[in-house]
């Protein structure tokens, strides 16, 4: 919107006539006639008469008005001072663009990172067995010894063979109760848990990768956010260069 234009739009809004907005102002008819079809410029000292009479900040009035008019009317201060602050604001406007561009990228990238490693959520799937459950005062590896036990007990003549194949038939019948447990958690090569009866010792058996759901949609959103944040920091700037060309283009 040029000057004229702008000065016409507030007297339509106060619904004043001609005479009635330039008596408010303090000039002739015919200077303010000639000011709202721009065929005249307002000094200074003008414009500052012209806020002054209106009671309006200079800030709301300039607001409106294009970057050709702008220009134009760049001997007046307080449209110098504008112009300064609209482009420091820009400039603020354009570092929170980049600072925020740049730290979602950073996120993203971090998100990505933490997913892959199974920093937040686990991607190592452990695998435990137990042969059986543990007896109180039996040893650890009683399924492993239990048959040579009895084989030492028949040699010192405390059994016979017969009763050692019994007993060792028995234990292996009875006694062996394999069980597997499959768990994201690390709990190390050996875990113990109490049970009825007496006790089982889990021994890792193998261990293998296995990305989590939870990580795959934190890669996701990761990869989605590095990608993204940039992107909108380009189209942003590249929107703002087209915005300038076309005032640019529209004055030529």
């Amino acid at each position: 919107m040029n000057f004229g234009t702008r000065l016409k739009q507030i007297r339509t809004e106060k619904n004043l006539t001609q005479p009635q907005f330039a008596e408010l102002i303090g000039i002739e008819q015919s200077y303010l006639s000639k000011l709202e079809n721009d065929k005249s410029q307002p000094s200074a000292e003008m414009f500052g008469n012209i806020i002054k009479a209106l009671g309006m900040a200079p800030d709301i009035f300039l607001a409106d008005l294009d970057q050709h008019t702008q220009v134009t009317l760049r001997h007046i201060p307080e449209v110098s001072q504008f112009r300064e602050g609209v482009k420091t604001r820009r400039v603020h406007h354009a570092r929170r663009y980049i600072f925020g561009a740049a730290a979602a990228a950073a996120l993203g990238f971090a998100m990505m990172l933490g997913a892959n490693n199974g920093i937040f959520f686990p991607n190592n799937q452990y695998k435990y067995v137990s042969k059986g459950v543990i007896a109180p005062g039996e040893g650890e590896n009683i399924f492993d010894q239990y048959s040579q036990i009895q084989v030492n007990r028949m040699g010192a003549k405390l059994i016979t063979m017969e009763e050692m194949m019994r007993l060792t038939a028995e234990f292996e019948s009875t006694r062996k109760r394999r069980l597997t447990v499959e768990s994201w958690r690390d709990r190390g090569s050996v875990y113990f848990e109490q049970v009825p009866g007496g006790r089982r010792m889990f021994e890792l058996a193998d261990k293998r990768y296995v990305q989590s759901e939870q990580n795959r949609i934190l890669q996701y959103m990761g990869a989605l956010l590095a990608f993204c944040a940039p992107l909108v920091l380009v189209v942003e700037w590249r929107l703002r260069a087209a915005a300038r060309r076309i005032t640019r283009t529209s004055y030529k």
